[in-house]
């Protein structure tokens, strides 16, 4: 006879448990405990087992019936409904144990090892720095609960404080984590994919730079001038001649420049475009870097930090040093030695821009195209180094420069 609430709620307690039948293997476990649990026996090739399906009355009588329903279906598909069931615990375990900052770890640690795609140092601080942001927003929700409005919600927090730009990469970032989920199968699809236009576009800012030839040699007779610590003056020094990025100027190691080759080569995990760039040094550059050997050389950090030989110097450090300088952050900075280069140097009409980008370690997209610029455009490229020390020599003692005559080398 089958089970009724009020047959359930009228059941008394005893010495001894005993059960309370319903039908089709359903039954009420009733403990001397006052506990009323729900059973299910069954058989699954030939063994007889049981179910459990919670207890009454948090599970109703209506809802044990559902689920031993739904157990009869997995053994009519042959399935063992109490294997199913604990695969879907693990599965929820799972489900719940993938938040989205365990994901970013995760993925921000496949990044930094990721063979030719792996991220510099300085990117993958920054990109975990970025992540970091949504750790109290969405960071502790399973990734697979995430909704779109839930990441534009953590998103827009950043926007709101006026942070445009790192809004914008975190968004970029963030998706990337999902992807990765979806790829590693622990997610359908990126939340974040439909987000596109959702925020304020940032305007795009360039790095202050000074590109006209006598407000260069101003610049450089300044540098000569600075009266802060010596190892920043040297690295001033140094910028306008090899014209790297900040952070590879910073990074320089002494195992990387051989002096009396007249090269340095940067390792490709310090490249933005992660391949190995070889940068040819010009009678200036080495006169100055052999100074500076005397100092923090041979081993270790070329320009090492003010508070430890284990670091590199930091990278504000230039950047202030200009502003002490005189120099606003719309009129000069570290960066802009690269333009300073770039401009006078296609002005020149001396060399092919082909030599320029390779100099300035710009990305090409063929492969091929790349490596054949990298051995046709060296003896240029040496040429070109040596013209430009020399250029800045001229322009620092004050020389006036005409208007830069000749056809680009061929």
């Amino acid at each position: 006879m089958p089970l009724t609430d009020v047959a359930i709620r009228n059941a008394r307690v005893k010495e001894k448990s005993y059960k309370l039948s319903d039908m089709q293997g359903l039954f009420l476990l009733i403990s001397p405990s006052g506990s009323k649990l729900w059973r299910m026996k069954y058989h699954f090739k030939g063994v007889e087992k049981k179910l459990s399906l919670g207890e009454y009355p948090r599970v109703t009588l209506r809802d044990a019936r559902k689920q031993r329903d739904q157990a009869r279906d997995l053994l009519a598909e042959g399935k063992d409904p109490s294997f199913e069931k604990q695969r879907e615990k693990l599965r929820a375990n799972a489900l719940a144990e993938n938040t989205f900052t365990s994901i970013a770890n995760e993925y921000c640690s496949k990044r930094r090892r990721d063979g030719d795609r792996a991220w510099a140092p300085a990117t993958a601080l920054r990109c975990e720095y970025l992540l970091s942001l949504l750790d109290n927003s969405i960071g502790r929700m399973p990734i697979h609960e995430i909704e779109p409005i839930d990441a534009l919600a953590a998103i827009r927090k950043i926007e709101k404080r006026g942070k445009l730009e790192s809004a914008r990469r975190t968004l970029q970032l963030a998706s990337a984590v999902f992807r990765y989920a979806v790829a590693t199968a622990r997610l359908r699809s990126d939340p974040t994919r439909d987000l596109r236009g959702a925020l304020t576009v940032p305007t795009v800012t360039h790095y202050g730079a000074i590109t006209e030839a006598n407000q260069v040699g101003e610049l450089l007779r300044s540098i000569d001038g600075y009266e802060g610590q010596g190892m920043t003056k040297w690295a001033l020094q140094l910028a306008p001649h090899v014209f790297v990025r900040p952070g590879e100027l910073r990074h320089a190691r002494w195992d990387e420049i051989d002096l009396d080759a007249a090269l340095w080569t940067i390792p490709a995990e310090k490249m933005k475009m992660r391949k190995p760039h070889h940068v040819p040094l010009s009678r200036q550059s080495v006169a100055i870097l052999e100074e500076i050997r005397s100092i923090t050389g041979p081993a270790g950090y070329v320009f090492p930090s003010m508070r430890s030989r284990t670091r590199p110097m930091s990278e504000n450090t230039l950047n202030a040093a200009l502003r002490r300088l005189g120099y606003a952050s719309d009129e000069m900075t570290a960066h802009g030695f690269r333009a300073m280069a770039s401009t006078l140097l296609n002005e020149s009409g001396r060399w092919s821009p082909d030599a320029i980008e390779r100099a300035l370690a710009h990305g090409d997209s063929d492969k091929v195209r790349a490596a054949y610029h990298r051995g046709a455009h060296w003896k240029e490229r040496v040429a070109m180094a040596q013209w430009w020390s020399d250029l800045l020599d001229s322009l620092r003692e004050g020389a006036k420069i005409l208007p830069f005559p000749g056809a680009a080398i061929a």
